[in-house]
């Protein structure tokens, strides 16, 4: 279909800005740039019960969390939730709003991840922070308020390859039990030949070229695409994973992986959801304030996350 009207006067707003592409400026700079085209795009915040920031144990020093608690009582399900950027962008204060939201609506705590940045830390350090901030949650459940029998992992973009690399990890290393995967127009292989890429491959936010530098800025080395924590669609096996709600935009170079990767899962026996959102452009998740139809798109977001967590309750 047309690119959606909203969608289309954002792009134009960005071309008029005349702002350096992200991969044109040094990490700091594309980091600054990035914080505050978020704030634009992004409504404020809703406010929750409690906010906490903290410092766990990581695999190379102190690794910083944000817990969003909404309103319910403990112990609270819990989804463990990894921000985009193409893993040098991003933090959390670009990723408030849609975890605030997501807590709310889907009644559960939610805990955002700030993760090693590439450059500086190349492959696997943010999926290895974020497999250990994951067990963390759990070792720590009781203390949090949380049941560590429902515990979900989920991100956006780069975040979404993070969470899908988690879930590889956690089954590989026998634990922790997560109960839902969300992954919101994931990153899922280093390959830049599908449809979606040139179909899309300038024009719609995210280009192809800026793709091609995230991966550069991310590996190690060229042997590291082909590892399933850094690409899960190569990953031979997907038996064994936990449920998964794939989210992609039809104006996206993504998208066509996100559905291949979905597409694997469901071969696997693994329950998926695949939702294409018709009109729209890689980033929506964080376009509440540009986008009229974000809001409803994240409560029905929310509602799989809560049939997640009943499905779970219901089970044990």
């Amino acid at each position: 279909m047309p690119l959606d009207p909203q969608a289309r006067q954002l792009l134009d707003e960005m071309a008029a800005s005349d702002l350096p592409a992200m991969s044109d400026v040094p990490p700091e700079e594309a980091r600054r740039l990035y914080r505050e085209r978020a704030a634009k795009q992004n409504t404020p915040a809703e406010p929750v019960q409690r906010i906490e920031n903290r410092r766990i144990p990581g695999p190379r020093g102190e690794i910083s969390i944000r817990i969003y608690t909404p309103q319910g009582p403990a112990p609270l399900p819990v989804l463990v939730y990894f921000h985009g950027g193409g893993w040098v962008i991003g933090s959390l204060d670009t990723h408030q709003s849609p975890c605030c939201a997501l807590a709310n609506a889907a009644g559960c705590a939610v805990v955002a991840v700030d993760y090693r940045l590439a450059p500086e830390h190349k492959f696997p350090a943010a999926a290895e922070d974020c497999y250990a901030a994951t067990r963390w949650v759990l070792e720590n459940s009781s203390a949090l308020g949380i049941d560590p029998r429902r515990i979900a992992i989920g991100g956006d973009s780069a975040g979404g390859n993070l969470a899908a690399a988690v879930s590889l990890m956690a089954r590989d290393r026998r634990g922790p039990s997560l109960v839902f995967q969300l992954l919101v127009y994931p990153v899922m292989d280093c390959y830049f030949e599908t449809r979606s890429y040139h179909e899309n491959a300038t024009g719609y936010g995210l280009a192809r070229e800026g793709m091609i530098y995230y991966w550069r800025q991310y590996l190690g080395n060229d042997e590291d695409a082909n590892n399933p924590y850094a690409s899960p669609l190569r990953e031979k096996n997907l038996h064994g994973l936990p449920p998964a709600l794939v989210l992609t935009a039809e104006y996206d170079p993504l998208r066509d992986e996100g559905q291949a990767y979905a597409q694997r899962l469901q071969d696997a026996g693994v329950p998926v959801t695949v939702r294409n959102y018709q009109g729209l452009i890689h980033g929506f998740f964080m376009m509440t304030a540009s986008l009229r139809q974000v809001r409803d798109i994240i409560q029905e977001t929310a509602a799989d996350l809560r049939s997640a967590f009943a499905t779970r309750t219901m089970g044990a």
